[in-house]
């Protein structure tokens, strides 16, 4: 038999959790000594600890882990929940990544008010453009990037089900949504006929008179500063948007930090 020390090691918890679960009878101790008061457990107790921490880790209290462990829940019900729990925390990090970053670029912005460089932006027209697009709807800004990689990703693949060849650069653009959300487009230049089923949608996206356009360098979640430089440099010339920027994926390494993106901004003269 462990010792309640020796059992606290080899279960990789703390002796005052232990006491705390002897006293809420989670996990009683296989024999007290009626003298010393001294707590013994055996190994067999292990696999009943193993949950008890499993459970408690899946976010549900020690009450709910008496509960589930009196159903004498199986290994495999228990794998299942863990691995769903492994998922949650998985989505959770990943968002709260993506949100660190943006509240870096927030915070770039916030810096450089008042001394936002304008000689990066570039006036030009833009010329007719033809490409293969699927369309999505995210809530917000902040949540475009979950909703336009599954589109890409999707898209390659019709495209290929389709024995079509991407023949240009990828092409994103935006519109407001009907519900208030944003409409996103992911789209890739193909050299196709125009067409649109349930498949597949190829369209002329027409020429823009005027667009002043910035290279960003750097991921997506990252481009606030370069879309505000852009504003900022738009406003300053006297001239007014007219639509949401495009963006032009001129490099799109794995790693998407080192992504290369053009923003091309309809606008016109005030």
């Amino acid at each position: 038999m462990f010792t309640i020390g020796d059992f606290a090691r080899h279960g990789r918890v703390s002796v005052r959790m232990l006491r705390h679960y002897d006293a809420t009878g989670l996990l009683r101790p296989a024999h007290v000594d009626p003298a010393s008061g001294y707590r013994y457990y055996t190994a067999a107790q292990l696999a009943r600890l193993n949950r008890v921490i499993a459970l408690k880790d899946l976010g549900f209290t020690l009450q709910q882990v008496q509960e589930i462990l009196d159903e004498q829940v199986t290994t495999e019900e228990l794998r299942a929940m863990l691995r769903l729990r492994r998922a949650e925390l998985e989505a959770a990090m990943t968002a709260a990544a993506a949100r660190l970053v943006q509240v870096e670029a927030r915070l770039r912005s916030i810096e450089s008010e008042g001394q936002m460089p304008s000689n990066e932006v570039v006036l030009k027209s833009l010329p007719s453009v033809r490409v293969a697009e699927l369309t999505g709807v995210a809530p917000d800004f902040d949540t475009i990037s979950p909703v336009i990689q599954p589109l890409y990703e999707e898209l390659f693949r019709r495209l290929e089900a389709a024995g079509i060849a991407p023949s240009g650069l990828g092409v994103s653009y935006y519109e407001d949504a009907e519900d208030g959300g944003i409409l996103v487009h992911a789209g890739v230049v193909v050299a196709a006929p125009v067409r649109e089923d349930d498949e597949l949608r190829i369209v002329d996206l027409p020429p823009v008179e005027q667009a002043a356009t910035i290279v960003h360098r750097g991921s997506m979640e990252a481009v606030l500063p370069s879309i505000q430089t852009l504003g900022h440099w738009i406003a300053t010339n006297g001239y007014r948007s007219t639509g949401y920027p495009r963006e032009i994926n001129l490099e799109c390494p794995e790693n998407h930090d080192e992504w290369v993106t053009e923003l091309q901004e309809p606008v016109t003269k005030v």
